[in-house]
């Protein structure tokens, strides 16, 4: 019993003495950038330190090495419809991009293979994001087709994917919808998955079981527009999290576009009102900051922040509609026409 209670001690000493991590109070950043001829990119995931993978306007399916090398690509075309991708999620056997309109087109490529896996047919169809729990476990998101928000799962590693029934899914009000601004409408931590939303209404939507049951709360970001609302969420635990938006038809308003929780997503706080960042349309935390270090991106430019969102500072002109971070000192990013590697100092 003595034992234990040594034991018990000791841990709670070393949690304590645990120091705090310290952000870097400003950062540095260069951008090399890769021309992509005709396409427009909104979905880009790191594979791993020297593969990135794209998905674009045009069909295309492209994987480029770490110093920016196109290393293959592939232009898709079904029958007579060339797909428009803003989806994008891989595991370690295969990489899946999703057409966002109609029909809705669900591809799967690997080993230069391309295969489709969910296929959906609706005038309403418009899928924004897709992202994978873990090996097995998959979800995508879109707009509603009836009044509910379409929700994918797969439970088998993405071989076959279904649509969630509105029977189990919280009701959407009028107007809501969603953005396919830069593929970060869902941000998931372990089984916990937060979807975003926007339009007249713009609210969280939460399962905390890989898609079985769900919650939706209400955040004060702008909305009330069709144009306005949630446009990516990110977040560094079960508790912290952080929405940016706006209106896209209003890039420089800069009112309730920011939004922090540290609740897991039941209340949150505007941040940063009336100051920079302005519109959002990509946020993520840089991995092992404490999800102190943040970057956002729009077509007004990168941004950094060093508190959990609470102050931002403008690193970079160039405009881009999404980011991924590898680690402290490498992100990528995407826009019209272009793929960027940055390095941060």
């Amino acid at each position: 019993m003595k034992l234990k209670f040594v034991l018990i001690s000791a841990l709670i000493l070393l949690i304590s003495c645990e120091k705090p991590y310290v952000s870097r109070e400003t950062v540095n950043v260069s951008i090399d950038k890769f021309k992509m001829d005709s396409t427009s990119i909104r979905a880009i995931e790191i594979l791993n330190d020297s593969t990135i993978f794209y998905a674009g306007s045009i069909g295309d399916l492209g994987v480029i090495s770490g110093s920016g090398k196109l290393k293959s690509i592939q232009k898709i075309k079904t029958d007579t419809i060339i797909p428009h991708f803003r989806a994008l999620a891989h595991t370690k056997e295969a990489v899946y991009a999703l057409n966002v309109g109609n029909p809705a087109l669900l591809y799967k490529y690997k080993n230069n293979n391309v295969e489709i896996v969910y296929k959906e047919e609706n005038e309403k169809v418009f899928y924004d994001s897709m992202q994978f729990f873990d090996e097995l476990n998959g979800i995508a998101m879109g707009d509603p087709t009836d009044n509910c928000l379409s929700i994918l799962i797969t439970r088998d590693g993405g071989n076959s994917w279904e649509k969630i029934n509105c029977d189990v899914l919280p009701k959407i009000e009028v107007g809501e919808a969603a953005f396919a601004a830069s593929n970060t409408n869902i941000a998931i931590v372990g089984e916990n998955a937060w979807i975003v939303s926007g339009g007249l209404k713009a609210r969280v939507f939460y399962t905390p079981d890989m898609g079985l049951t769900w919650k939706v709360y209400n955040t004060p970001i702008i909305q009330r527009k069709e144009t306005t609302g949630i446009y990516s969420v990110a977040f560094a635990n079960e508790n912290e999290g952080i929405i940016c938006g706006g209106d896209y038809t209003d890039k420089f308003g800069n009112s309730a576009n920011k939004a922090i929780t540290k609740d897991g997503g039941k209340t949150w706080k505007v941040v940063a009102e009336n100051s920079l960042p302005k519109y959002v349309s990509c946020v993520q935390y840089v991995p092992e900051t404490k999800g102190k270090e943040v970057f956002a991106v729009s077509t007004n430019g990168v941004f950094y922040s060093n508190n959990s969102g609470k102050n931002w500072q403008k690193v970079s002109e160039e405009g881009f509609y999404s980011i991924r971070i590898l680690n402290k000192n490498t992100a990528w990013l995407s826009g019209e026409e272009v793929i960027a590697k940055m390095t941060i100092k």
